[in-house]
């Protein structure tokens, strides 16, 4: 079997041109996005990840600034500009980026992001909309992995899915969506038994747990739907998935590569979800 690669860059590529006329039409009408992100600390994939925001912002022409703070920030302070820019009408979109320093309560910083700033998806209000079935901000990377498996004709109706991993970032609101979309869903977690056979009887297998090469070829049904949301570092330093994509060549009937899948997806979905806000002003 010839396994595809499910290439989440080149859809986030065709998708940010398209967000390139909006973010357009809106100078037009005199309306610029604003995209404010808050790092706090040196954590090295967090600021790698914000740079790419920025860049990726930027690109679209959506105005991006990034508020750096160092690791000796409080609690307050990281709040205290947080109440700055939801006052500020010129941003649309507050991102705090994750994970805080360990004196800081990331749920009392992320409830004082007014919600509908909120791009990440991440505020008690939008996820509790999400929850109910109302209109809401999404978590950008679940929202991006349903948007690349519709655009590559995957089928989840009816279709068996695991979820390996249970994170309020991704594995809960991705268990959500599959279910949303009529499949029956499994999550699974550290204290899983036999979780093994679980994912042998998956047709469509999502893996977010940040463990470099957990998922081996014998966990995989032949033709399953495999998507990778790891990001981790083998010895060598190379940047890998929880998937051995090497080894579920053939088995898979689709794949997301590390990187180049999920990754691009996730700051595509942001940037929509900030031209959304905007838009939404208008109507």
């Amino acid at each position: 079997m010839k396994t595809e690669l499910l290439d989440g860059k080149k859809l986030a590529q065709d998708m940010q041109l398209q967000m390139k006329e909006r973010v357009n039409k809106l100078k037009e009408k005199g309306k610029i996005p604003g995209l404010t992100v808050i790092l706090v600390g040196e954590n090295k994939a967090s600021q790698t990840y914000v740079r790419n925001k920025e860049r990726q912002a930027k690109k679209i022409g959506i105005h991006s600034t990034i508020i750096r703070l160092p690791d000796t920030t409080t609690e307050e302070e990281v709040i205290n500009e947080v109440e700055k820019l939801n006052e500020n009408p010129a941003i649309h979109g507050i991102l705090v980026q994750l994970p805080l320093p360990k004196q800081m309560d990331e749920q009392k910083v992320l409830r004082s992001i007014r919600y509908e700033k909120d791009v990440d998806g991440f505020h008690p209000m939008n996820m509790g909309n999400f929850l109910l079935g109302n209109q809401a901000t999404l978590p950008c990377t679940p929202y991006g992995i349903m948007t690349l498996l519709k655009a590559n004709g995957v089928e989840l109706e009816g279709k068996r899915a695991l979820v390996i991993g249970r994170s309020n970032i991704v594995g809960k609101p991705m268990a959500l969506m599959l279910m949303n979309a009529n499949a029956t869903v499994t999550i699974a977690h550290s204290r899983t038994e036999n979780l093994k056979e679980l994912a042998q009887n998956a047709d469509i297998l999502i893996s977010a747990i940040g463990s470099g090469h957990f998922v081996t070829a014998d966990f995989l049904k032949s033709a399953a739907v495999v998507v990778d949301v790891g990001m981790n570092r083998d010895e060598h330093g190379k940047l890998i998935g929880d998937v051995d994509t090497e080894g579920a060549m053939g088995i898979a009937s689709k794949i997301t590569p590390v990187p180049g899948g999920v990754g691009p997806m996730t700051i595509t979905m942001l940037l929509e979800q900030t031209i959304k806000k905007v838009e939404d002003e208008l109507r």
